[in-house]
């Protein structure tokens, strides 16, 4: 945001230009969302999203990172890698990341994409859209660029993330590292998603259920308005 110079002109605090850059981003990140909540299915490209709403690509990344602070709370709250992502194609594509003080040596880069039939994240998206077979035919399809994934149950995999509010990939992208992965929810639809990345023998059942549970409380009053999380109240 620039500032006029001049000397009868006095800059605003930190403060108010923090909170007016805030609630622009914010009112940014609110169109992209009805964007694709209006896209169908198949969601846009990030620079068919640019394309519409006339924001450079960058400003779309940075709109889209709005929840940022979602995510750094998440990761005090939970000390593991966290990440968001929105479908791209049949990919997922890495938006953010928040890395806890302790190291995890996982792949990823901001912009990376992964075959979202085999990310937590693909999954938790996929979960609260069309679970059809034929629907998540291009998205099974799409792992035969991938011969070492593993293409068994995605359609299972998908129905149960659906019925339990969360998606698990365990050791498929990577040996010995395992993602839980919620769906960010505009008007009932999924349009992205975060996830919480760490080695597979720390996602116990037990951890997967404190990881989900951290997630349903800490992350709803961090997003902007309108966005929530998906959350299934245990029949227990």
């Amino acid at each position: 945001m620039a500032l006029v110079s001049g000397s009868q002109d006095r800059p605003p605090s930190t403060s108010s230009t923090g909170m007016a850059s805030t609630v622009e981003s914010i009112d940014r990140a609110l169109q992209i969302l009805q964007l694709l909540d209006s896209s169908g299915l198949e969601g846009l490209q990030l620079a068919e999203i640019s394309r519409r709403l006339g924001f450079t690509k960058a400003t779309t990344h940075r709109a889209l990172s709005t929840v940022h602070a979602a995510l750094v709370g998440l990761c005090n709250e939970v000390h593991e890698l966290v990440h968001l992502g929105v479908l791209d194609g049949t990919d997922i594509r890495y938006l953010d990341k928040v890395e806890p003080q302790r190291a995890i040596r996982v792949w990823s880069t901001i912009g990376g994409r992964v075959p979202a039939a085999i990310s937590a994240m693909g999954r938790a998206i996929l979960a609260f859209r069309d679970t059809s077979s034929t629907a998540l035919i291009p998205y099974t399809e799409a792992l035969s660029a991938h011969p070492t994934a593993c293409h068994d149950n995605i359609h299972a995999k998908i129905i149960e993330a659906h019925e339990r509010g969360w998606a698990l990939e365990y050791e498929e992208n990577e040996p010995g590292i395992a993602c839980l992965g919620v769906p960010l929810l505009a008007h009932g639809t999924a349009i992205a998603a975060i996830s919480v990345t760490a080695p597979s023998e720390r996602m116990t059942p037990s951890r997967l259920t404190e990881i989900y549970d951290a997630m349903t409380r800490v992350l709803p009053p961090l997003l902007p308005a309108g966005m929530t999380v998906s959350r299934i109240e245990s029949s227990d």
